[in-house]
C-alpha cells in the first residue's frame, strides 16, 4: 500500500482539481447539460485514448529502446571478440580434431543473407564442440585469457548484459574457463582426471563462444558492412587468415 500512495494521492488529487473546475464551469454558465455532454464525450473517448497511449505508442517507444540497447550490447560484443573472443576461438579451433568440419559450415562469407546465416546457427548446433589440448596448450590459454581478466570482469559490471542472456553464459564460460585455468600452479603433472574436466571446460567456452560469434557476424553483415569486412578477414576458423586485402 505504502508502495502505490504516492500514485493514490495524485490521482485524487487531480479528481478534486477536476470537480472544482466543474463547479467554477457550472456556476459561472449554469449550464449541467452542456457539462454532461462533453463529459460523456470525453469518457467514451477515454478507451481509446488508453489504446493508443498506453498499448501503441508505449509499444513503439519500448521497440525503439530496445534497438537502441541492442546496438550499444553490440558495441560490448564487438569489445570482447576485438580483444579475447576471435582469439580465443582460433586458438581452440586448432586442438579440435574435427576442426575441419567445423571450417566447412562456418564458411562466412560477403554474400550470405539471413536465412544462410540461420541454416549455419542450426548446423552449429548439432556439432559436438570437443577440443583435445596438450598440458602446454593450457599455458598458451592461461596467459591469453588470464591478460584479458580485468577486460572480462568489467564487461560482467555492464548492466547492459541483462539483456542479453546468450552473451552473458558466454562471458561466463569464459571467465570460469580463465579462473580454473589462473587457480593451477602448472599442467604439466596434472592427473588424466583433472586434465579432462579443463577440457570441457574450454569445450563449453569453444562452443558458446563460437554460437554468439556466428550472431555477431550476422549483426555485422547488416549494419556494418565495413567491419564485416574485417571480422571476414579475421575468421577465427580461416587456418591461414590475413587483415591484408587481396
Amino acid at each position: 500500500m505504502r508502495k502505490y500512495g504516492w500514485y493514490i494521492l495524485v490521482g485524487a488529487g487531480l479528481l478534486v482539481l477536476s470537480a472544482m473546475l466543474y463547479s467554477v464551469h457550472y456556476a459561472i454558465f449554469r449550464n449541467a447539460h452542456h457539462i454532461y455532454l462533453y463529459l460523456l464525450g470525453d469518457l467514451a473517448f477515454l478507451p481509446i485514448e488508453v489504446f493508443v497511449v498506453a498499448l501503441v505508442v508505449d509499444r513503439l517507444l519500448s521497440a525503439r529502446d530496445r534497438r537502441a540497447t541492442m546496438e550499444k550490447l553490440n558495441m560490448v560484443i564487438g569489445a570482447f571478440f576485438s580483444e579475447v573472443g576471435t582469439e580465443l576461438i582460433m586458438r581452440l579451433a586448432a586442438l579440435d580434431p574435427q576442426s575441419d568440419e567445423k571450417r566447412r559450415v562456418l564458411k562466412v562469407t560477403g554474400d550470405l543473407d539471413d536465412q544462410a546465416f540461420r541454416k549455419m546457427k542450426d548446423a552449429i548446433s548439432k556439432l559436438d564442440f570437443k577440443v583435445e589440448p596438450a598440458p602446454a596448450d593450457y599455458e598458451g590459454l592461461e596467459s591469453l585469457l588470464v591478460d584479458k581478466r580485468d577486460f572480462m570482469v568489467r564487461l560482467l559490471e555492464n548492466p547492459l548484459l541483462l539483456e542479453h542472456e546468450s552473451f552473458t553464459d558466454v562471458l561466463w564460460a569464459v571467465f570460469h574457463l580463465t579462473e580454473e585455468l589462473a587457480c593451477r600452479p602448472g599442467f604439466s603433472a596434472l592427473p588424466d582426471s583433472d586434465l579432462a574436466h579443463l577440457a570441457g571446460d574450454s569445450a563449453r567456452a569453444y562452443g558458446r563462444t563460437t554460437a554468439q560469434w556466428l550472431d555477431y557476424m550476422q549483426h555485422l553483415k547488416k549494419s556494418y558492412p565495413y567491419l564485416f569486412s574485417l571480422a571476414l578477414r579475421r575468421n577465427p576458423f580461416d587456418p591461414e587468415p590475413s587483415v591484408l586485402v587481396s
